[in-house]
């Protein structure tokens, strides 16, 4: 990690950050890591990805995941995305299930989320890293003090933002975010688990379409390329 890594819309109001010494204990620990020769995930080059291809300025919908996923090849810093080739996981196979219902897409068959990304939708974890096949064990290290941060620098410098907070890990994360600029719409997760229990049928990718055209913001075109390289 070197003394700020994030793209200059981002690094006006987040590099101060890499200087607390909070991020000092974080960056101690990753090299301990490292030096115990354990792979962590996702490579070092991707831990602020979100960042890098969702500029401050076009942030338009958040949403935030939890941890990165642990398995091999998987995890590329984006929440819920996985690298092309590697089968789509559970909860992102749920999400196309609503997204076909709610704004017609055709579901693919891979994860990879960029093309989101690239349109301004901040695909958030919580934590930026984890230990293979250990999930959360980054967790209470930093990252979380980090990317409250950027949610508040969100919160604060963007107007008319989407916030789809799916599972109460989401909602705790992001609860101070001002409903009078922003919407807010929660529901649980799309995990096996618990989409049933609501998370089908909530329709927040057309209403977040309907709030971003209502702001004249343009809407998100949800559908994914049927194929990526």
């Amino acid at each position: 990690m070197s003394q700020s890594p994030l793209p200059e819309s981002w690094n006006h109001h987040l590099g101060e950050e890499f200087d607390s010494a909070y991020m000092r204990d974080l960056r101690g620990f990753l090299a301990a890591e490292k030096a115990a020769h354990k792979i962590i995930y996702p490579h070092s080059s991707n831990w602020f990805r979100a960042f890098e291809l969702t500029p401050l300025d076009e942030v338009r919908v958040v949403i935030l995941g939890q941890d990165p996923y642990h398995g091999p090849n998987q995890a590329h810093g984006l929440c819920f995305s996985v690298r092309p080739g590697v089968p789509t996981p559970p909860s992102l196979q749920n999400i196309y299930k609503e997204l076909a219902v709610d704004v017609g897409t055709t579901p693919v068959g891979h994860g990879f989320l960029e093309q989101w990304a690239r349109q301004g939708v901040m695909l958030l974890n919580s934590v930026l890293t984890v230990e293979q096949g250990n999930a959360g064990s980054h967790r209470n290290r930093g990252w979380e003090t980090f990317t409250d941060r950027a949610i508040q620098v969100i919160n604060e410098q963007c107007e008319g933002v989407v916030f789809l907070l799916w599972g109460s890990y989401a909602q705790k994360k992001a609860n101070f975010v001002d409903r009078q600029k922003h919407l807010v719409l929660h529901a649980p997760h799309p995990s096996p688990l618990s989409a049933h229990r609501g998370f089908f049928g909530q329709r927040h990718f057309s209403q977040a379409n309907a709030f971003l055209a209502s702001r004249e913001r343009g809407e998100i075109d949800w559908q994914l390329p049927a194929s990526v390289a």
